[in-house]
């Protein structure tokens, strides 16, 4: 059984980083793909950035590219993102995904487990 956990969320203020992370504690295989989201009230959750099994491939929202990093250890079962120079308006809840399907996935529908998520607020 999968059961994510984020942590790593926090107030912090523009201009800093975070760096949040994913446990994966019941993962039994590291052959799936696994995205950040991000949802604020009253919107839809919208992807932040994706990556392959393997780590070797990755996608980001256009808007983040720059700014937030995703990497993932398969040998600690670890999805992290590393968010620079944050904005007020990257304030949301963050949660991190994983897809049954080995490669890149965008949709929220293509995601099989979610974790509980972590709340990101940053101030001007």
């Amino acid at each position: 059984q999968v059961q994510l956990v984020e942590s790593g969320g926090g107030l912090v203020q523009a201009g800093d980083f975070l760096r949040l992370s994913c446990v994966d504690s019941g993962r039994r295989s590291h052959s799936d793909g696994m995205g950040w989201f991000r949802q604020t009230p009253g919107k839809a959750r919208d992807i932040v950035s994706a990556i392959n099994w393997s780590g070797g491939r990755t996608y980001y929202a256009d808007s983040l590219k720059d700014r937030f990093t995703i990497s993932r250890d398969n040998a600690k079962n670890t999805l992290y993102l590393q968010m620079d120079n944050l904005k007020p308006e990257d304030t949301a809840v963050y949660y991190c995904a994983a897809s049954r399907a080995s490669d890149l996935r965008y949709a929220v529908s293509a995601y099989d487990f979610w974790g509980q998520g972590t709340q990101v607020t940053v101030s001007s």
